[in-house]
């Protein structure tokens, strides 16, 4: 995938979107770091497919929105797996 970036970008758009990913897990999926899904989606889309984009960034603004909650849980697991 790390040669394609026209196909790379508009893939992870839709696994974003259709599995309400992250972009640590569509950066997981794709073989390629978090920065590049990043700017696949949020910079390289926009210009390759506006309608996908604004659904896409609809989901990474969700994710934002409920990070703390997901780093608090995965803190509490983590001292739950420790005792």
């Amino acid at each position: 995938m790390k040669g394609m970036p026209e196909e790379r970008t508009v893939l992870a758009a839709e696994y974003i979107i259709e599995n309400k990913a992250t972009v640590r897990a569509a950066a997981k999926k794709f073989g390629v770091s978090k920065s590049t899904v990043h700017k696949d989606v949020t910079e390289r889309l926009l210009k390759i497919n506006p309608a996908l984009y604004e659904e896409a960034r609809a989901v990474l603004l969700e994710n934002k929105r409920e990070r703390h909650i997901r780093g608090g849980e995965a803190t509490r697991e983590k001292y739950a797996r420790l005792r």
